[in-house]
């Protein structure tokens, strides 16, 4: 492949063409792709390493079950354990939400320790070694005001960001003025503002989930919306599919893909959205995405369905297996 400049240009500026030491198969490198918005105790995640996602954000689990987790195995979870949610709140009794990835809260107490308490539930999670704090704004029964007040200051305290659930009218809002840091889902209930967005575009990370409403056409118009005037405010969006929650692919959803692209986005930021490491700092390092053969547009004008689903061909690889060309293309190792 001798057209660098144009293969950032149509996936962004981590494309690099490359061939596999092992197969000497030619493709593209990426960074690692993430999902970050999953449930593994809903799905066989073992799997999705096969499906391209190197790592995942569990955003709902049993953080004695998260905390387990062998070390070094594929996929690279970071995990915020149990949702916060007020006494009787979503998803308690839920069927696919077992009581032990929900803390109800019953105290907005600041003491750590004490039963019940907003800041315990903070303390438990980040002991279990939770890299994000995940709270519920439901319309049918949100937290109240003093205990997300608690829940983000502990949080903050201790380096973690707090992402929400939000459901309902003004639920954004309370969000934003409570200083949460992103949004588990696109705005799908309520259309937001022209200031509102502006706001959520300065502070926010919004994980995409779009495909999870494609048998809920006015809920998916409202996040496409959503989303696009958020990006288009300068927004950060990274990939996120809410795996569980019904029929999705154990891998790369191009179904997702595809709605971020009518939602606005091109393809270094589909390339963004996906290898974005939030919410820590840097991509794996041992791993590589690959995708073998030319993307599509590369040559000529894009077909954004069509490049939509070369990037769910993804394979995950070991960085030593991957050996990137230089522009004169002669193969030289990373």
């Amino acid at each position: 492949m001798r057209h660098p400049e144009a293969l950032r240009a149509l996936l962004g500026p981590d494309a690099a063409p490359v061939r596999r030491a092992l197969t000497d198969e030619r493709g593209v490198s990426l960074p690692a792709f993430v999902d970050h918005h999953v449930h593994l105790h809903l799905v066989d995640g073992e799997r999705l390493p096969l499906g391209g996602v190197a790592a995942v954000v569990d955003l709902g689990g049993d953080p004695a079950i998260l905390a387990a987790r062998p070390a070094g195995a594929l996929p690279h979870v970071t995990y915020a354990g149990a949702f916060l949610t007020t006494l009787g709140g979503y998803p308690a009794g839920r069927e696919w939400a077992p009581p032990a990835i929900v803390r109800q809260i019953t105290d907005a107490s600041s003491l750590i320790g004490r039963p019940g308490g907003a800041a315990t539930a903070v303390d438990e999670q980040r002991l279990a070694g939770a890299s994000v704090i995940k709270i519920v704004l439901h319309h049918d029964r949100p937290l109240p005001e003093d205990a997300v007040a608690v829940i983000v200051d502990t949080a903050h305290a201790s380096g973690l960001a707090v992402v929400a659930h939000v459901e309902g009218d003004g639920m954004t809002r309370r969000a934003l003025d409570a200083g949460v840091d992103a949004l588990a889902h696109t705005p799908f209930s309520e259309q937001l503002d022209d200031d509102l967005i502006a706001r959520a575009a300065a502070a926010q990370v919004w994980i995409s989930t779009l495909d999870i409403h494609r048998d809920d056409p006015p809920a998916a118009a409202t996040a496409r919306a959503n989303l696009r005037a958020f990006r288009a405010a300068g927004g950060r969006v990274v990939y996120g599919t809410d795996l569980g929650n019904g029929d999705l692919p154990l891998g790369v959803n191009p179904r997702e893909l595809r709605a971020l692209i009518a939602a606005g986005c091109d393809g270094p930021a589909l390339v963004a959205a996906l290898t974005d490491p939030w919410p820590v700092a840097a991509p794996l390092p041992a791993v590589r995405t690959f995708l073998r053969g030319r993307p599509p547009g590369l040559d000529g004008e894009t077909d954004p369905v069509a490049l939509a689903d070369w990037l769910a061909s993804a394979r995950v690889v070991p960085a030593e297996d991957v050996l990137f060309d230089d522009d004169d293309g002669e193969d030289a190792h990373d």
